[in-house]
């Protein structure tokens, strides 16, 4: 047990607690006011201690900006770009506000106050990232023992709001095939395939099979800040990508004169890089098309992807193909992204009940006269 004890200074007489850490090493609290308060701190020591939940008050005092480093170094496992996302996070929302911050002394109602001013300014999904960078790391320090709980749970976030998608008809992807140029080919393969940028510029010749037109991803090369990074997929998996007839031409000739182990779009031998988001030869194409075609959607590229997801939808295609087309993990996924596009299923699904109810009636026979049941 600890023990207390009386000490004066100037302002009169205080009290301090000493106590044996779990290690056995002496702790201690000074500047209680009352023995009764000490006494209540060092029960609230001594219960700590025999349920497991003992902190030493010197852990907590070390600062975030000494635990966020480490953390960040540990999530060097991630792709390229999700490690990006975080370190940009930390850099720009998290060490200038919390670094100097020790543990002991944040606390819930300042984190909330932190999301709710940076959500002003910034959107959902950066408050979340932001926010996330930070309640990680403290739940290190509660693994740690550094803390007892992690203030930053129970925060209320932002909500997110899906951006809205875009998709072009077949007529609209023409067009813009059509207004792309020399990069018609590659409108087309993203309004037909489905594939990420990533994928699609990973793609090597050999990845093409032009007998059961079909594309092999399992390769993504992601630009951070300007470097290529080439992994796999955004799933992890390889996934076999089915393309129309109509590609097969446009396919050939971008794969003539290469060497199989060559990339299939480009020269060959650098990948292609996306477009400048403000003026680059996309949002060009897009801005052509938009004069021409007043009903024509302001797109970007990643909404090509939705494209081939609506294309296939309305070709007929089932949620577990589009799932496989996609790379998404799982069917749900693929019904949360796009269930605005399985809404004429639905009326398909009401229309065959109501059919089978039909016929079912039909089949049931009469009762013939004469058998009592008149």
């Amino acid at each position: 047990m600890g023990s207390v004890h009386a000490y004066t200074i100037s302002a009169g007489k205080r009290y301090r607690v000493l106590y044996r850490k779990p290690d056995h090493s002496q702790g201690q609290k000074r500047g209680f006011t009352t023995k009764k308060a000490a006494e209540l701190y060092l029960s609230t020591v001594e219960i700590a201690k025999a349920r497991g939940e003992f902190v030493d008050p010197s852990a907590s005092s070390i600062t975030v900006a000494d635990l966020g480093p480490a953390w960040l170094e540990r999530k060097k496992h991630l792709k390229p770009s999700a490690y990006r996302a975080l370190e940009s996070a930390w850099d720009t929302h998290v060490l200038p506000t919390w670094g100097g911050f020790q543990l002991g002394k944040i606390s819930q109602t300042a984190i909330q106050a932190w999301t709710t001013t940076l959500s002003a300014t910034r959107s959902a999904t950066t408050v979340s990232r932001a926010y996330g960078v930070l309640a990680a790391i403290l739940d290190d320090a509660v693994s740690d023992r550094r803390l007892n709980r992690n203030p930053a749970r129970g925060v209320n976030l932002p909500r997110k709001t899906g951006k809205r998608r875009m998709y072009l008809s077949h007529a609209q992807v023409r067009l813009l095939a059509r207004e792309a140029g020399s990069r018609s080919t590659l409108v087309l393969f993203f309004a037909y395939t489905g594939l990420r940028w990533g994928e699609a510029t990973g793609l090597r010749v050999r990845d093409v099979d032009p007998v059961k037109r079909r594309v092999s991803v399992h390769e993504n090369a992601v630009n951070v800040n300007g470097t290529v990074h080439v992994g796999t997929p955004k799933t992890h998996a390889a996934r076999s990508v089915p393309f129309p007839a109509f590609l097969a031409a446009p396919l050939a000739a971008a794969a003539d004169g290469k060497k199989r182990e060559q990339l299939l779009f480009g020269d060959g031998d650098v990948h292609v890089r996306p477009p400048d988001g403000r003026r680059g030869w996309f949002v060009s194409a897009v801005a052509r098309c938009m004069e021409i075609d007043e009903t024509f959607p302001k797109v970007t590229i990643h909404d090509l992807r939705h494209t081939a997801a609506s294309l296939a939808i309305s070709a007929g295609a089932n949620v577990k193909a589009v799932q496989r087309m996609l790379g998404h993990a799982s069917a749900a996924m693929t019904l949360d992204t796009y269930a605005d596009l399985f809404d004429d299923d639905l009326d398909a699904v009401a229309t065959a009940l109501d059919l089978a109810k039909f016929e079912s009636d039909v089949a049931i026979p009469l009762p013939e006269r004469g058998s009592g049941n008149e």
